[in-house]
């Protein structure tokens, strides 16, 4: 069902947020009401109910809203499986807006309907994600994808940031501190994010960069079609990841589109210094002759230098056993402070070997299988066990830094698609780790 208007005011975002706590509250006096009768009764029809009151409210704010569920969806060990698996359509499947929004955002942006400006223009949207929607269009016999971006979202993003965030601080579980932190990252993020003409110079940059990596597909963009809210490529073929394994491709074409999105990730993080740092499904497609497109650059983290050297080294072995550097990192990553307990550091510290250790595992081979369920349910398992320490949460100060949430984001996204992929990837090129042993250690 398409949109017609988007609610724009704070009130009336705000009043929208009100309503679905009263559903929410009538689900609860619902479930509760069953199970007087049936005490057994479990709570997947509330997580269910709860899951769809919710996701609708927040497709129907879009934006700030829309993307905080779809990235709370890639968080499996924080929310019940319903809320994750709902919250999956923010990622390309929201309701899309009407007519009348898109042809005025075009003359908002340049002058002229889209009609006027394509020889041909599809106004059902193809896609309808959290910030925008994309539309088919044609141009002198080329196909075109044109993404448009949500009236008012831009706008919107502090206030609605304010709107969601005693809804994290429930599900995600931090303390105010470490929320703050979350939500200040988040918002900066977002409003890069509404600026698709950034996007594009963005784009033009790791295209161009990592266009040498094999089986990447990447699109060509058209400046003269683009603004902050409109941005327009050339149509890229192949499917969704969901849409893809019901064809069953064969293992090799799973392992070559497994390689090709390991190397993207590995080129941009060591050598560019900067992150597509939204890898969910919806921003891949994948072909049955093994090539990975990469379609959507609105979400670019820039790795600073002195952050680089220390989360990176928490993946090179020779670092890790030494004690010395281990309590170095984790003092400037803002892991432990000097306020805490020796007791409370020892814990820590404990916790974030074990996790860091897990997570260095497809590094420490030539080969790796990501289609090892139990490697992944074990991560999930393990975060889920740390953000329930005691010592994290008493934290006034908050634990880590600001920097490592969107690229902790990345590399569990990545991990996560190669799982569902199923594939085995070569991940034992390291020659990135000779400069952080000389850093940390004074050897190359």
């Amino acid at each position: 069902m398409e949109q017609n208007r988007i609610p724009s005011s704070k009130v009336e975002r705000a009043m929208r947020f009100v309503k679905t706590g009263a559903q929410i509250g009538g689900n609860y006096i619902k479930h509760y009401s069953k199970k007087i009768v049936d005490p057994s009764l479990s709570k997947d029809e509330l997580h269910e109910d709860n899951a769809t009151d919710v996701y609708n409210a927040l497709s129907e704010l879009k934006g700030s809203a829309l993307k905080v569920a779809q990235m709370l969806s890639m968080e499996k060990n924080v929310l019940p499986r319903q809320y994750t698996n709902k919250f999956q359509m923010a990622q390309y499947s929201a309701p899309p807006l009407s007519g009348p929004l898109i042809v005025q955002t075009f003359v908002k942006s340049f002058g002229k309907t889209p009609q006027a400006l394509f020889d041909s223009f599809e106004m059902k949207a193809s896609n309808a994600a959290s910030i925008g929607q994309v539309h088919k269009a044609t141009l002198n016999g080329q196909q075109l994808a044109v993404k448009i971006q949500y009236p008012g979202v831009a706008e919107s993003i502090k206030s609605d940031l304010k709107i969601v965030k005693p809804i994290a601080f429930r599900l995600l579980d931090m303390n105010e501190k470490e929320l703050d932190k979350y939500i200040k990252e988040v918002e900066g993020k977002l409003i890069e994010e509404t600026d698709y003409e950034l996007e594009y110079e963005r784009s033009l940059h790791i295209t161009e960069a990592c266009k040498h990596i094999p089986n990447l597909a990447f699109t060509q963009y058209y400046r003269q079609f683009t603004s902050k809210r409109v941005l327009t490529m050339d149509w890229l073929d192949g499917l969704h990841l969901d849409d893809f394994l019901k064809t069953n491709p064969s293992q090799e074409v799973r392992n070559k589109i497994g390689q090709a999105m390991w190397d993207f990730y590995d080129m941009q993080v060591h050598e560019l210094k900067a992150v597509h740092a939204d890898p969910h499904p919806g921003n891949f497609l994948m072909r049955a002759d093994g090539v990975l497109g990469v379609i959507d650059f609105g979400c670019v983290k820039e790795i600073p230098e002195d952050f680089y050297l220390n989360y990176f080294a928490l993946l090179v072995p020779e670092i890790m056993s030494s004690p010395e550097r281990i309590r170095y990192i984790m003092e400037q990553q803002q892991i432990i402070n000097a306020s805490d307990s020796p007791q409370t550091q020892a814990n820590i510290t404990d916790a974030f070997v074990k996790m860091t250790n897990l997570l260095r595992t497809p590094f420490d081979y030539e080969y790796f299988d990501f289609g090892n369920n139990q490697y992944i349910d074990a991560i999930y398992a393990m975060g889920e066990e740390v953000s329930k320490m005691e010592e994290l949460k008493k934290s006034k100060e908050g634990r880590g830094s600001q920097h490592a949430l969107y690229i902790n984001r990345t590399y569990f996204g990545l991990y996560s698609i190669l799982n569902v992929l199923q594939a085995k990837v070569q991940t034992g090129v390291r020659n990135w780790r000779k400069p952080l042993i000389e850093f940390h250690l004074g050897r190359a």
